[in-house]
């Protein structure tokens, strides 16, 4: 089992993807703060200058390195491994959090569908498969955090391309934590963050003020520490709307459309969006 506090530790490196802005500048910020060398991975240079700043003014003596690049380019992912290494050493900690969210729909562009696939999925998957074999060489104790969503478990209608993406995500962290976990000398685990409902620039949609509602990107962070401290794999997030307990019913829910031989997302088909409710209700 991967050692928290040897991982989070002075001196000890982190590459955050989507750390311009979001919970991966919150999580890069708490890597900082415990004396981490943060390298701050993003594709919009501008967002990520102004992240870089926002850290070092944070400590005098945080160590923080800005890297643009393209998470769903799997060649762009092995350059930044080579450059990381070379200039860095041993990375301990890789939080593949890039994310976008255009929209989808089930028949639109096949651009949406691209975009959000290959950095939501895809992004992933190259960040694991290129720095994993690293990490586990190194033999130091290690952690790899895939960023999923409660949308990739539930599957609401609205945005298929983005569930399907993240979907995918926790599939693949859950065959990343087995293959670990039976890897003879791995010190490195896996961890799926499943947030909740959180104020980012990715789901403002042009709100400027946080809802009641949501979590900000810093109480999702601690939240997921401390569930790392507690070796959680699955660290699923509540917020301020939905409690745990309402998510573990939703998340049932979904399941029993399958061994209940129910219509799919029957929480949102007519004839049993009320048997739902009661379900919520026991």
């Amino acid at each position: 089992m991967t050692n928290f506090r040897s991982v989070m530790s002075i001196g000890k490196l982190a590459v955050v993807t989507g750390g311009a802005s979001g919970i991966g500048l919150a999580a890069a910020k708490t890597f900082s703060a415990r004396g981490m060398r943060v390298v701050l991975v993003d594709n919009d240079s501008d967002k990520l200058g102004e992240a870089k700043k926002a850290l070092a003014a944070q400590s005098s003596a945080a160590v923080v390195v800005s890297i643009v690049a393209d998470v769903s380019d799997l060649d762009a992912v092995a350059a930044l491994e080579r450059d990381v290494v070379k200039r860095f050493g041993s990375v301990h900690l890789l939080m593949n959090n890039a994310g976008i969210q255009p929209g989808s729909s089930l028949f639109g562009p096949q651009a949406n569908w691209d975009k959000v696939l290959g950095v939501n999925l895809m992004g992933v998957i190259n960040g694991a498969r290129v720095f994993g074999p690293g990490m586990i060489a190194h033999g130091e104790p290690a952690m790899i955090i895939n960023t999923g969503s409660k949308q990739g478990i539930t599957t609401p209608p609205g945005d298929p391309a983005y569930n399907v993406a993240k979907a995918g995500v926790k599939a693949f962290t859950e065959a990343l934590e087995h293959e670990l976990r039976n890897t003879e000398g791995c010190k490195v685990s896996a961890h799926l963050l499943i947030p909740g409902f959180v104020y980012t620039p990715l789901t403002s949609r042009g709100r400027t003020e946080k809802p009641d509602a949501a979590w900000t990107p810093e109480q999702t962070v601690d939240f997921m520490m401390e569930s790392l401290e507690k070796a959680d794999f699955y660290i699923l997030c509540p917020d301020n709307d939905v409690d745990r307990a309402t998510d573990e019913k939703r998340i049932a829910w979904a399941a029993g459309d399958i061994t209940e031989n129910r219509p799919p997302l029957s929480r949102w088909h007519p004839e049993w969006a009320e048997k739902f409710k009661d379900f919520l209700k026991q």
